[in-house]
């Protein structure tokens, strides 16, 4: 009987004491066979329309590569990648075909893998309810179906649409307590229109200036035990490019989860909610660390206190108009009438002017005792900057920042899949990061972030008994 060859990442998994849970790899959906599903719980019209949207096919954004420069410079239609998935045809078929990916996740050094969607990320898209909710649900469904067989080694997640409240609700009752999924991930953003031009749109993100109050869906997660997790990009809202793919998706993920953490935290939804885990996918480690001292930043200067020395009023204008005499030239001079009509305008205050009264946030530790322990930063093997989490020397109130190994598998950017988890080891091999600060990146953090939300996550699971001597640990 032949030997079967180890690959680089099963050499890693053997020197390791303990689990490998990967936080977000990728399924490939099979398209057909989703759209029976899609058809199966919405009907034939239903399918028709899905198959219609602009990201079906291979796995988004075909049509629009499909176009014509004029045809993206008419409707400044940003360049979508040329193929979404590894053209390895086994690597392909793989996370489309749950019993081959079983087979495989030893290959991969992987004991336990949370799946989130390629096109079933866009099921939330359309803006015609009946097909989102339709795509949705069927989505959730062909999940649920396909891959709670391999409940001991991987679980899909399902897509929450956030467009209203009511629906996001509705569905993660459905997810969870119909369908038996554990995991979840909520569409990061919707585009609203602005009443005074439409055409132009903004994104709503949830925590700051919303239409609705979203307090009932992070009730619901709480209630139902589902850590919330983002992944996806906002768009650049007019500044991405019509031609290069490159540089529309470089630091999207990561200025789109700042713009959403931001959201969440200074509009006190971190603090109404102080047991919920959030978790900013793909994105890596930088762009967390930046928020988070930015905020800090942000606060010592605009704080409730310290913005009373920001009020306009505390200008002398008599002594700035003598100090105008003493050192203007002679054009200056010949102004200081209408130099002094300027000083002197009243100018007007915003009504709060504590832009971090919603957070409740009284000293710049409450930024990091709300952020820090229940945000957690999807970091993907190969990036380099993931060493910068656990450098508390840098990061404000010595924090380390809690990433979570996510492979990415399923996707371009993973054009082996098997050497994924040898490429996270390099970190240890360069002594970027020890070896206990590689276990908190593909191991401890993950149990963190679902067993917080939900402590039975890993019942049943392979990595079941080491998850739960973690936790009786703490």
């Amino acid at each position: 009987m032949a030997t079967k060859t180890q690959t680089e990442s099963m050499r890693v998994r053997a020197k390791l004491s303990h689990p490998v849970i990967d936080c977000d790899g990728h399924i490939i959906e099979i398209t057909p066979v989703l759209v029976d599903f899609i058809r199966q719980v919405g009907g034939a019209k239903m399918a028709e329309a899905y198959m219609k949207q602009p990201a079906i096919g291979g796995f988004y954004h075909q049509q629009d590569v499909e176009k014509s420069p004029a045809q993206h410079k008419e409707s400044w239609l940003p360049m979508g990648h040329w193929w979404g998935q590894p053209t390895d045809t086994r690597d392909r078929a793989t996370l489309g075909l749950p019993n081959l990916l079983a087979q495989r996740l030893d290959d991969f050094g992987i004991d336990f893998c949370i799946l989130y969607p390629s096109e079933g990320l866009f099921a939330a898209s359309p803006l015609d309810p009946d097909v989102r909710r339709a795509s949705v649900r069927g989505y959730n469904t062909y999940a649920a179906e396909m891959y709670n067989q391999h409940r001991d080694r991987m679980t899909p997640v399902a897509v929450i649409p956030m467009h209203t409240p009511e629906e996001a609700v509705e569905e993660l009752e459905y997810a969870v307590n119909k369908l038996g999924l554990r995991a979840a991930v909520f569409s990061m953003s919707v585009r609203r229109p602005i009443p005074a031009s439409p055409s132009a749109g903004r994104m709503e993100l949830f925590g700051v200036d919303s239409d609705f109050n979203y307090d009932k869906v992070w009730a619901k997660a709480a209630e139902l035990k589902i850590a919330v997790t983002f992944h996806g990009g906002i768009g650049g809202m007019g500044t991405s490019s019509i031609s290069n793919y490159a540089y529309n998706h470089v630091g999207l993920l990561a200025q789109s989860h700042q713009r959403l953490a931001k959201a969440l935290l200074v509009g006190g939804v971190y603090k109404r909610f102080p047991g919920l885990r959030f978790a900013y996918l793909e994105a890596g480690a930088a762009w967390a660390i930046q928020c988070y001292a930015d905020l800090i930043g942000h606060w010592e200067k605009r704080n409730g206190k310290a913005i009373k020395g920001l009020n306009p009023d505390l200008i002398d204008r008599d002594q700035f108009m003598r100090l105008v005499a003493e050192h203007g030239d002679a054009r200056i001079k010949g102004l200081s009438k209408d130099i002094r009509a300027f000083v002197d305008r009243k100018l007007p205050h915003p009504e709060q002017l504590d832009d971090f009264a919603a957070a409740g946030i009284k000293t710049a530790k409450d930024i990091h005792d709300q952020f820090v322990p229940n945000s957690f930063f999807g970091c993907e093997a190969d990036d380099p900057i993931n060493a910068l989490a656990f450098n508390t020397k840098v990061n404000p109130f010595g924090a380390t920042m809690q990433i979570i190994y996510g492979t990415d598998i399923g996707h371009w950017d993973v054009p082996v899949m098997s050497d994924v988890l040898h490429e996270a080891w390099e970190l240890v091999e360069r002594d970027a990061i020890n070896l206990d600060q590689f276990k908190q990146f593909v191991f401890t953090n993950g149990v963190s972030l679902h067993c917080g939300s939900n402590p039975g996550f890993f019942k049943g699971t392979r990595v079941e008994a080491e998850a739960g001597k973690l936790l009786r640990k703490r």
